[in-house]
C-alpha cells in the first residue's frame, strides 16, 4: 500500500516527473491493480484517473500503452468515473490513437477494449457522432486476422449502432460491405469461434437495417451489396445465413418503394422455397422472419396483384401443414394480408 501511495503521487504530480519516472509509475499501479482488485479504491480516492488524462496526448507508444491500460482497470464497471471521462474529452484522444498507430496491436487493443467500455453511454454516442470512428473501426474490421478482434469490434459497433447518426455514419463508411465480406470467409466454417463471428456480424448488419435512412442507403433501389448478398443468403443451407436474408427483405420491405422493387426482382420466390424447407421441423426464427418479410412486401397494392398472378397464395396454403400453431397464425396473417382490397377483388374473379 506504500508503495501504491508513492506512485500515486508520483503521477499526481508527473509534471516534475521524468518519463522514465511516470512509466515506472505506471507499471507499479498496473501490479497493484493486477495482484489486488481492491487497489481500485485508492486510485479512485486520489483522483488518478483524471490526472491520467492528459497522457492520452503523448506520442510515445509505451506511455499511451501503460497510461491506457491503467485508465481502463481504474474505470472498468464504473459508470459514473466513465461518464467523468467522456467529459473530459477522452473520446477525441481515443480516435486519434485509433487514427495515429493503426498498425500497433497492443495499442489497438486497448483502445478497442476502451471504446467497448465507454460505447454504451449515450454520452459517449454522442460525442463518436461527431468523429470519424467509424472509418477507422471498419479499416480494423477488415484486416481482423482472429475471431477475438473481429467480435470485439463488432460489439463496439453493435453499441454505436444503437445511435441513428452513427448508423448512418457506419453504412457511408461501408462498415456492411466489410461484415458482408467477414460472412463470405467464414460461412463453410464448422469452428465455434468462427461460427460466433458469422453471428455477430449477422445481427450487426440486422441492426444497421432498422435505421429508415441507413437501411434506405444500404438497399440502394436493389443495388446495395447486402440486398444483392440477399437471394445467396436464402438459397444457403447455412440457418443463420438464411436467417439474415430473410430479415434484411423484412426490414427492407418497410418502404413501399423497396417492396414493389424486391417483388419485381423476384425476391417473393426464394423466400417461398426457404419457407419449404423449413416446413416440417425447420429453424422457427427463419420461418418467422421469411413470413414476415411476405407480409411487409404483401402491403402495396401492386405487389398483391402480382403475387397473386404468381401463385403465392396457393403456396402459402400448401406451407399451413406446418404443425406450429405460431407458424400457422402467421401465415394465415400473410395470406389475409396478400387477398386484402385488390387482392380479394383478383380472387373473387376466378
Amino acid at each position: 500500500m506504500e508503495s501504491l501511495n508513492q506512485h500515486l503521487e508520483c503521477l499526481k504530480l508527473f509534471g516534475d516527473e521524468t518519463e522514465g519516472q511516470i512509466l515506472e509509475s505506471l507499471n507499479g499501479i498496473l501490479l497493484a491493480l493486477a495482484e489486488n482488485k481492491e487497489m481500485k479504491k485508492p486510485c479512485i480516492d486520489a483522483g488518478l484517473v483524471l490526472a491520467l488524462v492528459p497522457l492520452l496526448e503523448s506520442t510515445d507508444q509505451e506511455m499511451l500503452l501503460h497510461a491506457g491500460r491503467a485508465i481502463g482497470r481504474i474505470c472498468y464497471e464504473n459508470s459514473d468515473l466513465q461518464e467523468q471521462l467522456v467529459e473530459t474529452g477522452v473520446i477525441t484522444s481515443l480516435v486519434r490513437i485509433l487514427t495515429d498507430y493503426p498498425d500497433s496491436e497492443p495499442l489497438v487493443h486497448v483502445n478497442l477494449l476502451a471504446l467497448c467500455n465507454l460505447a454504451n453511454l449515450e454520452i459517449a454516442k454522442e460525442a463518436l457522432s461527431k468523429t470519424k470512428v467509424t472509418e477507422h473501426l471498419v479499416k480494423q474490421l477488415r484486416r481482423a486476422e482472429n475471431h477475438q478482434r473481429i467480435e470485439t469490434i463488432t460489439e463496439v459497433l453493435q453499441l454505436l449502432a444503437e445511435n441513428d447518426a452513427l448508423k448512418v455514419q457506419m453504412v457511408e463508411a461501408g462498415v456492411h460491405e466489410a461484415l458482408s465480406e467477414i460472412l463470405l470467409r467464414l460461412q463453410g466454417s464448422s469452428q465455434a469461434e468462427d461460427m460466433c463471428s458469422v453471428k455477430a456480424a449477422s445481427n450487426l448488419i440486422v441492426s444497421l437495417l432498422l435505421g429508415d435512412e441507413s437501411m434506405q442507403k444500404m438497399f440502394a433501389n436493389g443495388c446495395g451489396i447486402i440486398y444483392q448478398k440477399v437471394g445467396t443468403w436464402l438459397a444457403s443451407n447455412h440457418p443463420q445465413l438464411q436467417l439474415t436474408g430473410a430479415l434484411a427483405v423484412a426490414n427492407f420491405a418497410r418502404n413501399d418503394g423497396n417492396c414493389v422493387r424486391m417483388v419485381q426482382l423476384g425476391v417473393v420466390l426464394q423466400l417461398l422455397d426457404l419457407l419449404e424447407q423449413h416446413v416440417d421441423n425447420g429453424d422457427v426464427s427463419v420461418q418467422h422472419a421469411a413470413l414476415s418479410a411476405l407480409r411487409n412486401l404483401a402491403i402495396p397494392v401492386a405487389n398483391k396483384v402480382q403475387m397473386l398472378e404468381e401463385g403465392v397464395a396457393e403456396r402459402i396454403q400448401m406451407l399451413l401443414r406446418s404443425e406450429m400453431a405460431p407458424v400457422q397464425f402467421k401465415l394465415l396473417g400473410t395470406l389475409r394480408m396478400l387477398i386484402d382490397g385488390q387482392g380479394r377483388e383478383l380472387l373473387s374473379t376466378d
